[in-house]
């Protein structure tokens, strides 16, 4: 692991709303090892650089309703099920939630099993409860990293934008657990500040939300090869994403930028080809996700569930519709029923 070599800038999170962190604070460089390419002169300079990130295809989001507001989805989707580890991606907001917001508006008491739930928000703030006992407040530049394996069941609640309305802005995305850890014991873990190493070099500053990659690694607890980060990209900017992962992807937060004069435009997500040198340029100041990792075979998904075995959700579906998975200790008045099966069965994904 590379260590930093100073401290992150003084406000690094990245809204609609909030403004560029590479505006603000101190620099910071990047440690020996660490690939950045900037559009400035000297050791990042991406000049002369072949670029060949042969995009595999890009994902347009679909919006979802979930109630007071809608969310883009982008994985699973139908040309593309997962990248590396990452079976599901979704962009909430941005939107400006009223006082007053109704509990229908929350995301009421639900299951999950064989996977984690990355919670990272941009701006507002979420309460998270789950049967771990665990009550947890996430607010921006954070991260909350909840493994389902054999059963969990959580919430997560918009209780100050009720008071005061507010702002939400977040990304909520899904980690498949490799085979021989489905089944594991259900845990909670709230990183911020050291944890998530965040650097700048030029015009790029990122923060490393989980895994390795860039010479640094996050404090996250991961169970499969994978990283995921969130990046500032200053107009004529160039991140190489990093080689050493089978499987990656941008996702545009806001912006614009391309790859291999292919355009990818803010709310799409790039998927880049194996084995190619994938280098994205941002063409307006951007926000972006960079994730990817392993592979971890094939793997099914129904609501809330995902197993490598049909038989295992059909079990979790079961136990769910039967009320033997503990609701949050702090929050189980209530919960989303199982909805009707749908006409396909659970469809494996790889």
């Amino acid at each position: 692991m590379v260590k930093p070599t100073g401290g992150a800038p003084a406000a690094e999170v990245v809204s609609l709303d909030s403004g560029d962190p590479l505006k603000r604070g101190s620099p910071v460089r990047f440690s020996v090892g660490v690939r950045i390419l900037t559009a400035g002169s000297g050791w990042g300079n991406a000049r002369g650089l072949r670029v060949e990130a042969m995009i595999e295809q890009v994902i347009d989001q679909r919006r979802r309703s979930i109630g007071s507001f809608e969310v883009g989805r982008l994985l699973p989707s139908g040309r593309r099920r997962l990248v590396g580890p990452f079976i599901f991606f979704d962009h909430m907001g941005p939107v400006e939630l009223p006082g007053g917001l109704p509990r229908e508006a929350d995301v009421r008491p639900h299951p999950h099993i064989g996977l984690c739930t990355v919670t990272y928000v941009f701006a507002g703030e979420i309460v998270h409860r789950d049967s771990t006992g665990v009550e947890q407040l996430i607010r921006p530049g954070e991260v909350n990293w909840m493994t389902a394996g054999r059963g969990i069941t959580h919430s997560e609640r918009f209780e100050r934008a009720r008071r005061e309305g507010g702002p939400m802005h977040a990304i909520q995305s899904w980690v498949a657990l490799p085979d021989g850890e489905e089944e594991i014991t259900p845990a909670f873990a709230h990183h911020e500040g050291d944890d998530l190493p965040a650097h700048r070099e030029g015009g790029v500053w990122l923060r490393l939300l989980a895994g390795e990659a860039f010479g640094l690694r996050a404090a996250v607890k991961t169970h499969s090869p994978l990283f995921y980060a969130h990046i500032a990209l200053a107009s004529g900017a160039r991140i190489a994403l990093p080689g050493e992962h089978a499987e990656r992807a941008a996702y545009i937060v806001s912006g614009t930028a391309e790859a291999d004069g292919r355009a990818v435009s803010a709310t799409q997500m790039a998927v880049f080809g194996r084995g190619a040198q994938a280098v994205l340029e941002a063409t307006t100041p951007s926000v972006v996700m960079l994730l990817g990792g392993a592979p971890v075979g094939e793997r099914f998904i129904e609501w809330n569930f995902v197993s490598s075995s049909r038989e295992r959700i059909e079990q979790a579906k079961a136990d769910w519709r039967a009320g033997r998975m503990k609701l949050p200790d702090l929050d189980n008045a209530e919960f989303i029923p199982l909805p009707p099966d749908p006409p396909p069965r659970a469809e494996a994904m790889s």
